[in-house]
């Protein structure tokens, strides 16, 4: 009998340089209003692959591939990362905190973090009572009224000796993993992620010899998480033609999803294109095309009102960008084990690789022919 033989598996996009800038770069926190050192690793790694890079004065990181031209499309993801803001401190040296972005108050309990001081980083960890001493007729859940964190400090002035003070910026301290070789796992997934997914379209158009007849600015936005505050000033300054935006968006195979409200959206089954209001459907139209002859599997999902990502900031800047989103399926959101599938990883990237070789200088994007 003949012996079976495997079939060979695809060559991965990605490269050891690739993972390890993944690692380095998902492990720096990045808090929403501190997001500049991860900013200097995205602008390091970038560099080699863009003509130019600048940054605006909140920290919008951006790199740029003939800067000379007139015609501008735009791809861009958001920098920053949920965290924690210490808003106050008691007598006897415990903090407690305001949201700084959506975290998840349920989560925090047990939970390990690092507090941002101008001393340097203070470990702290949510305390939480032991279930022995705990009502469980009167079970107290986590909120922001009982969450709290202990830095092993005595009393407030030891507090104030090492550092910690009200605005201190906490960050859970959970790193990167990869979970059965098929996924990433982690924290700040959300939306760091797209970061390097825009950065490895950068590197493979170089790696390629791919010419762009426009001038291409790949866009890693800062405080998304607070209002899509970095996109509303970027959009403006650069002013493109075009913008494609990547952010994650819900896998809802798990349990306690309800799929009639968020989609029918599964991790593995590659990049979510977004029908809504603010998606302008030519651009769509444009990515499924491109999608279809790459065979590169996409699914869908709608929106009733705004994307809830930067598309919206870029949709709606000043006279309209014509806009799209293609969205990474992640589990977990919100959590410090977000967690997304390589595969889609790879073909967010190459979907939107390919889009851009297919745009052309000076493409219009109207509904009307006039």
């Amino acid at each position: 009998m003949a012996k079976k033989t495997k079939a060979p598996e695809a060559e991965s996009l990605l490269t050891q340089d690739s993972h390890r800038f993944l690692h380095t770069y998902l492990n720096n926190a990045s808090p929403t209003g501190f997001e500049s050192s991860g900013q200097e690793l995205w602008l390091d790694y970038i560099k080699p692959f863009v003509d130019t890079t600048f940054t605006d004065t909140y920290g919008t990181a951006v790199g740029v591939i003939n800067p000379k031209s007139s015609y501008k499309v735009v791809i861009e993801a958001h920098a920053d990362e949920i965290s924690w803001f210490v808003s106050y401190i008691t007598e006897d040296g415990y903090l407690y905190l305001k949201r700084n972005g959506g975290s998840d108050h349920m989560i925090a309990p047990s939970k390990r973090v690092n507090i941002f001081t101008k001393k340097g980083i203070v470990k702290a960890v949510f305390g939480w009572p032991a279930i022995h001493v705990r009502d469980t007729a009167k079970e107290e859940t986590p909120s922001l009224k009982n969450i709290f964190l202990d830095c092993g400090a005595k009393n407030k002035e030891e507090l104030h000796e090492m550092g910690v003070h009200v605005g201190c910026v906490a960050v859970f301290e959970d790193e990167l993993i990869t979970l059965n070789n098929r996924y990433f796992v982690g924290r700040a997934l959300d939306n760091r992620i797209g970061g390097f997914m825009i950065a490895e379209v950068a590197r493979l158009l170089k790696a390629r010899g791919k010419k762009l007849p426009f001038g291409l600015y790949i866009v890693n936005a800062v405080q998304e998480e607070i209002g899509l505050r970095g996109a509303e000033m970027i959009s403006r300054r650069i002013n493109p033609d075009l913008a494609i935006i990547t952010d994650v968006t819900h896998d809802t195979q798990s349990p306690m999803y309800d799929k009639k409200t968020n989609g029918d959206i599964a991790c593995g089954k590659g990049p979510v294109l977004t029908y809504g209001p603010a998606v302008h459907n030519k651009v769509l139209d444009l990515i499924i095309d491109v999608a279809e002859k790459s065979k590169i599997p996409f699914q869908r999902q709608t929106v009733s009102r705004s994307t809830g990502t930067d598309t919206d900031s870029f949709a709606y800047s000043a006279e309209g960008v014509a806009s799209a989103l293609i969205s990474l399926p992640l589990k977990y959101m919100h959590t410090t084990v977000e967690t997304v599938q390589i595969t889609d990883v790879e073909q967010v990237i190459s979907l939107m690789l390919e889009t851009l070789l297919q745009v052309k200088e000076g493409q219009k994007f109207s509904y009307f022919k006039s």
